[in-house]
C-alpha cells in the first residue's frame, strides 16, 4: 500500500512535510525475531467489515491491510503468541452516534471480524463501545492472564482514531506503574479513511509522529521470518 506524497496539500515542497513529520519518512521495517518470546502480543484494532467492507464507515483503505495482517496473526498464532482482536460493538443508543453515524450495531453484521482474519483464529475477540478499546474491562482481565506481556504489536484501524488512542493509553499506562514497554505501530498495517476535512495521508502522518513523540515505535513494516520489505508507505 504506496501513499503519493503528491497527494498531501500543495505547496509544501516534499522536503518540507519530511521535515515536519519524520516519524513516518524514517521508520524502516522490524522483523518479528526482534520481540522477546514469551513476552509481546497482538492487537487487531476493528478490523471489521463495518469499517472495510459495508456501511456507513467503511472504506477500502481498511481493507487493503486485512491480508497482510492475516499473514501476521497466522505467524503469530503458529508462534503462540497472544492476540486480542477489538471490534466496535455499540447498542443502538450509543453516545458515540453524536459524533459518528450509526454503525457497527451489537449484533451485526458489522460488527463481526472480516472473514479473512477471523478464519486465522487464536484471538481473543474483545467487543468495545467506544473508540478506545483500552478501557474496555475484558482487555484488563486479558492483560491480567498474561502479566509476562511487555511488548505489543498494534495494527489495525482507524490509525488515528481507535489505533492511535488505544497505543497511546497503553503506552502511558506502563508510564504510569514505571514499567517499561515496547509498544510498536507498522504503517502497512494500519490505517483510516479518506473524507472531507480528513485526508488518510495527512492524517496519518500526524499521527505516527504523534505517537512516536509519545514513545510508541513506529515501524514500516513487520518482516515475517526471511522475508524482505521494501515497499515504502510514504
Amino acid at each position: 500500500m504506496v501513499m503519493e506524497i503528491q497527494a498531501l496539500p500543495r505547496g509544501l515542497s516534499q522536503e518540507e512535510i519530511k521535515a515536519a513529520f519524520p516519524a513516518a519518512f524514517a521508520a524502516k521495517p522490524a522483523g518479528l525475531v526482534s520481540f522477546t518470546p514469551g513476552a509481546f502480543g497482538l492487537v487487531v484494532v476493528d478490523m471489521i467489515v463495518g469499517f472495510a467492507q459495508e456501511g456507513p464507515l467503511s472504506s477500502p483503505n481498511a481493507l487493503a491491510v486485512a491480508a497482510p495482517i492475516a499473514r501476521l496473526m497466522r505467524a503469530c498464532r503458529e508462534q503462540g503468541v497472544p492476540t486480542v482482536f477489538f471490534a466496535d460493538s455499540h447498542p443502538a443508543d450509543s453516545p458515540e452516534f453524536s459524533a459518528y453515524p450509526p454503525h457497527c450495531l451489537a449484533g451485526s453484521r458489522e460488527a463481526q471480524p472480516l472473514e479473512v482474519l477471523e478464519r486465522e483464529g487464536s484471538y481473543t475477540l474483545i467487543p468495545k463501545n467506544s473508540t478506545n478499546g483500552f478501557l474496555e474491562p475484558a482487555f484488563r482481565q486479558w492483560l491480567e492472564a498474561h502479566p509476562a506481556l511487555t511488548e505489543f504489536i498494534v495494527v489495525g484501524c482507524c490509525t488515528d482514531i481507535c489505533v492511535q488512542q488505544f497505543a497511546l493509553s497503553l503506552k502511558t499506562e506502563w508510564n504510569r506503574q514505571n514499567r517499561q514497554s515496547r509498544i510498536v505501530v507498522p504503517m502497512a498495517l494500519t490505517a483510516t479513511y479518506d473524507a472531507p476535512g480528513h485526508p488518510a495521508g495527512l492524517t496519518e502522518l500526524a499521527s505516527f509522529q504523534n505517537m512516536q513523540t509519545s514513545g510508541i515505535e513506529i515501524v514500516s513494516d513487520i518482516v515475517l521470518g526471511d522475508e524482505t520489505k521494501t515497499t515504502e508507505r510514504f
